[in-house]
């Protein structure tokens, strides 16, 4: 009789073991950013956003420079101007500051919303290709696993060269 009952308990015990091993999912991980990074399509999209950055800076900096132009002539000129004379001058270079400070916040708003644009599509299709391979797989997690990130299992199967492959490079 105590045998029947150890080989119930044992044969539970192996049930039980079994049903939570099968339980279990697979897991895998990946360093988005630096398959993000290796993308040609990013490297692209980062040339062209570096591009309209240095372009958006240029146009800025030629405005300060021909802001600090008219402030020298007009400090240069204000001791034989009239007082209502340097007054509106001062006004000017005012507005003109105030120009170029819009300037800079809508070139930064600009370059957000290029950045979304171009990043957006690329990040898309990262991740499409990361629910292609997981699946193919059999994976039920991907943790993004670049440092700081939400690692979980060290030791799982990176599967960013699955993913490279995917896409081509």
């Amino acid at each position: 009789m105590k045998q029947v009952k150890k080989i119930a308990v044992a044969l539970v015990l192996f049930i039980a073991a079994t049903s939570f091993v099968n339980a279990q999912s697979k897991i895998a991980h990946i360093d988005v950013t630096k398959l993000l990074s290796d993308m040609p399509e990013m490297k692209t999209a980062q040339a062209e956003l570096k591009k309209l950055a240095e372009t958006y800076e240029a146009d800025i900096q030629a405005s300060y420079t021909e802001f600090q132009n008219k402030a020298t002539q007009y400090r240069n000129e204000a001791a034989s101007k009239s007082r209502e004379e340097n007054d509106k001058r001062a006004l000017e270079l005012q507005e003109i500051e105030k120009n170029i400070q819009a300037a800079r916040q809508a070139a930064s708003g600009e370059l957000q919303k290029k950045q979304a644009a171009l990043f957006g599509p690329i990040t898309e299709k990262a991740k499409i290709a990361i629910d292609k391979i997981a699946a193919a797989q059999g994976f039920d997690y991907v943790i993004d696993s670049q440092q700081g990130g939400a690692l979980i299992v060290a030791n799982g199967k990176d599967i960013l060269i699955e993913v490279k492959q995917e896409l081509g490079f």
